[in-house]
């Protein structure tokens, strides 16, 4: 298999074979990130080929955008069951299917069962949740910045793939942007396959960082029903304060980023006279700093305490939100907010994995950010659902981003309860 003759191949180099995992869950979290995204580019076209409404078409996102959140604790006792390359190949073979079968559709069913339902399902197969385990399990060491670099395929996915996808569809048609996103994923399937390994134990290596003092063996193979394992893992976590600590702030997070900035900010410069092309070019600077600020936060998580990073990128998010509105929406302003934003977006992702796996264990930490995560996701949606009904009630989105910036404010403070993680003491050696 070429796993061993890469291992092979980069031992002699000093190389650890935990950087080519990251490598190819990077190239497969950045493909998928893309197919997230692409439905977006296709909602006109569709509209104008078969007469759906915008109303329509977004409940299919919406089911996948929850789905998404949902899946997360139950991806991750499979990921735990059946292992990283078995789950990630079929989630990438399950999305590429639907992908397919949706150059055939007639109907808004069919966009619902396939690109929400199916698609919501199969990416939430691997999620986030995927970046966590690969740290947890392939690295002592440097587990921050490997989480970081992960979170950062999101955003490189759609800074790569979108405006191509986009041009694609101007000039050929939806179908032939959506079967080049069908031809990616088949590569990233490849390179999973040929690649992808569950653990370190399979080639023989312990995990990058690893002293040297644990065997290097495989836990007893993992038999648990996977709801049991998942929902076995949420009685135990929640409880430990550190786990609802760490729901909660990920609970404002998914609500101040995905749920109100993703979703509401083109409405809402809208509003302010500002048109679309130029509003999304906003999210497009955000996604360009969004790149940069995981990865650096995973080098301070790897270096700081965790806690503390955490109390500043909530805050700082929290003074921004609650600056926003003051910014009187020139141009300047929105561009300083939107670079600004951008490096806080997910940089609550690695400190956040890097406690987890601190408080719970590698081999739970999986399962227990699966759900904090279900958390993130939940306050998204609910922070959706607000700000259109602080637009609808109040005739403006400002409520709702006074309400977010100050619940940032609130989770920079909670994160400080957490106590300090005790030391295990070594044996003291006793003189022969």
């Amino acid at each position: 298999m070429i796993s061993n003759w890469l291992s092979a191949a980069l031992a002699r180099r000093n190389i650890h074979y935990g950087w080519a995992m990251v490598a190819v869950a990077f190239l497969t979290a950045l493909i998928s990130a893309g197919t997230v995204g692409a439905p977006g580019v296709f909602i006109v076209p569709l509209q104008k080929e078969f007469g759906w409404s915008p109303a329509e078409i977004s409940s299919a996102l919406s089911i996948r955008f929850i789905l998404f959140g949902l899946m997360a604790p139950f991806a991750a006792a499979l990921l735990n069951r059946y292992g990283l390359r078995n789950i990630s190949l079929l989630s990438l073979l399950i999305v590429a299917s639907a992908l397919v079968a949706s150059l055939f559709m007639t109907k808004v069913w069919h966009l619902m069962l396939l690109w929400g339902i199916v698609i919501g399902l199969a990416t939430g197969m691997t999620a986030l949740v995927l970046g966590a385990t690969i740290s947890a399990r392939w690295f002592v060491a440097r587990r921050g910045l490997v989480v970081g670099i992960l979170t950062a395929s999101v955003a490189t996915g759609q800074l790569i793939f979108l405006p191509l996808l986009a041009a694609l569809t101007d000039h050929y048609g939806w179908r032939i942007a959506l079967g080049l996103v069908c031809v990616m994923l088949s590569v990233a399937a490849f390179a999973v396959l040929m690649i992808m390994r569950d653990r370190p134990s399979d080639l023989g290596l312990r995990p990058f960082g690893d002293d040297g003092t644990a065997p290097i063996a495989a836990p007893p193979p993992n038999n648990a029903p996977i709801m049991a394992a998942a929902l076995g893992t949420l009685r135990d976590a929640s409880k430990s304060q550190v786990f609802w600590v760490l729901f909660a702030t990920f609970f404002i997070c998914g609500a101040s980023t995905n749920g109100l900035i993703q979703v509401h900010l083109i409405p809402m410069c809208f509003d302010y006279g500002i048109p679309q092309v130029q509003a999304a070019s906003l999210l497009a600077l955000m996604g360009m700093f969004d790149f940069v600020g995981p990865i650096a936060s995973g080098w301070l998580s790897d270096r700081y305490d965790n806690r503390w990073l955490l109390f500043w990128y909530y805050g700082l998010r929290g003074l921004s939100l609650l600056f926003l509105p003051f910014t009187d929406f020139s141009f300047y302003g929105l561009s300083v907010f939107a670079m600004f934003y951008g490096l806080d977006w997910i940089a609550t992702v690695p400190p956040t994995v890097r406690l987890t796996a601190q408080r719970f264990g590698a081999e739970r930490a999986n399962l227990v950010f699966g759900w904090i995560f279900a958390g993130h996701q939940l306050g998204a949606g609910v922070a959706a659902f607000g700000a259109g009904l602080s637009r609808t009630v109040y005739l403006s989105y400002l409520p709702a981003f006074f309400v977010a910036g100050a619940l940032c404010v609130v989770a920079s403070l909670i994160v400080l309860t957490i106590s300090r993680p005790v030391p295990i003491a070594k044996p003291a050696v006793v003189p022969a």
